[in-house]
Order: C-alpha cells, then sequence, then structure tokens
C-alpha cells in the first residue's frame, strides 16, 4: 500500500510540481539575467526552487555551515555526487552564490539549458580534449565577487552510494585561479533517487556539511595529487557509515 500511495504522490504531486516550478524558474532566470542583474537573477531563483523541490519530496534536510568562510568570497566547493538531488540540496542550502560545472549535454534540457547558459553556468564538453582549457577561460569571466564554482569531481552519480575517484579537473581551476577549495559532503540524496532510477523515495532525511576552506596559493599542478587525496579523505569523513 505504501509503495502505490508513493507512486501516485511522484507522478500525481512531485512531477507535476518538479515541471512547473523548473520552467518558471528558467523564464524567471532568462528574464531576469537579460534585464537585470544577473548575479541575483542567476542564483535566488534557483535557490527557491530547490528548496521548493526538496519539501516537496518531503525531506528532511540538516545544514551544517562553516563560519569560516566570507560570505563575499569566491571558492571553488567541491563534493560527492550520491545523486540527482545533490543539485537540489547545494543549490538551496549551501548558503553561497554558485555557478555549476555541469556536463555539456545537459544544455539541451527544455528551459533549464538554456537558463543555465544565460545564467553563465560552465558546460563542459568531455569529447573535446580543449574542453579543461575552455571550462578554464569560461570560469574566469563568470566568476566575480561573492560567486563561487560547484563540482563534481567524481564526474558522475555513484551508483552504491560510495564515493569514486576524483578528477582533476575541478582542482586545476582552482589551482590555476588561486581560489580556495572547500569539500562539502552531501548525505542521503542517493537514498531518494538512484541512477538509473524512476522510481523515487519521500520522507528521507538529507545532509549538506561544509568543511574547512583549503588555500591553493602557491600550489602547482604538481600539488593536485596531495589535494585530491586530502579533500576526498574529509568529505569521506562525514559520510554516514552505510555511504562508506
Amino acid at each position: 500500500m505504501k509503495g502505490i500511495l508513493s507512486f501516485l504522490y511522484q507522478w500525481l504531486i512531485f512531477i507535476p510540481i518538479l515541471v512547473v516550478t523548473s520552467i518558471v524558474t528558467a523564464i524567471l532566470v532568462m528574464l531576469g539575467c537579460s534585464i537585470g542583474n544577473r548575479k541575483f537573477w542567476g542564483y535566488t531563483p534557483p535557490e527557491y526552487w530547490s528548496k521548493i523541490v526538496c519539501r516537496a519530496a518531503l525531506c528532511k534536510i540538516r545544514v551544517k555551515q562553516n563560519d569560516k568562510l566570507d560570505p563575499n568570497g569566491s571558492y571553488i566547493f567541491i563534493a560527492n555526487h550520491q545523486g540527482a538531488f545533490d543539485i537540489f540540496l547545494t543549490y538551496g542550502y549551501l548558503g553561497h552564490n554558485i555557478k555549476w560545472v555541469q556536463k555539456h549535454e545537459l544544455r539541451k534540457i527544455p528551459f533549464v539549458g538554456k537558463a543555465s547558459e544565460i545564467a553563465g553556468h560552465v558546460f563542459v564538453d568531455s569529447s573535446n580534449t580543449r574542453a579543461l582549457a575552455q571550462t578554464i577561460e569560461k570560469a574566469e569571466d563568470e566568476l566575480e565577487k561573492g560567486v563561487s564554482m560547484a563540482i563534481f569531481p567524481e564526474g558522475q552519480r555513484t551508483y552504491t552510494g560510495k564515493m569514486g575517484r576524483f578528477k582533476k579537473g575541478a582542482y586545476i581551476i582552482a589551482t590555476q585561479m588561486k581560489l580556495p577549495i572547500v569539500p562539502i559532503t552531501l548525505n542521503g540524496p542517493y537514498d531518494i533517487l538512484k541512477i538509473h532510477s524512476r522510481v523515487m523515495s519521500f520522507g528521507k532525511e538529507m545532509e549538506i556539511i561544509v568543511h574547512d576552506p583549503i588555500s591553493t596559493e602557491g600550489l602547482t599542478e604538481l600539488d593536485i595529487p596531495d589535494l585530491i587525496k586530502r579533500t576526498h579523505e574529509v568529505i569521506e569523513s562525514q559520510l554516514w557509515d552505510k555511504y562508506k
């Protein structure tokens, strides 16, 4: 009976809310960024959209902020990638104006792809050998005071809930731009919607933990392996036991 109610809620209530709010948010972002302050319109509507989606999924949210972060500073936020709800959890509850580094394929999503492009999010074409250099160039153009980048260094959602290997692209961006890296631990999105699944679980708990910033001043590409190891360990240290 519980499964039937969950199925009906997903397709009769949650999905319509998701579709309508996504379209409205995309339109607000496109119009606002075209005629107004792109820093505000590129972030604030998606922030509230994400909170609405999390509420519609009946999620319980726990947030552990970090007072060592400057609200007006720019950072490279690096998070583990558990599921589709990572974006909603991070966008809605991180508390920092962010641009996403995301897969090129997401640009094809109706409304959302165009809104993301206008808002200044950075798309990466992994089939292009010049993609990383173009990503860095685009990131440098988009970052301004108080705006940061958010990246999932695993590159794709986990199949098991456990973290995979981190790729070095995010760290090259951070070291070349001399921006602090801030590890983020995400717990719970895996339990709501697993990769390649169309069946959601509602009423689950999600948690976002913002760790201390790691300076990249004076670091080079030779230091990246140590940075990867350090951030991987920091993020993993706060994962729930079932994800370790």
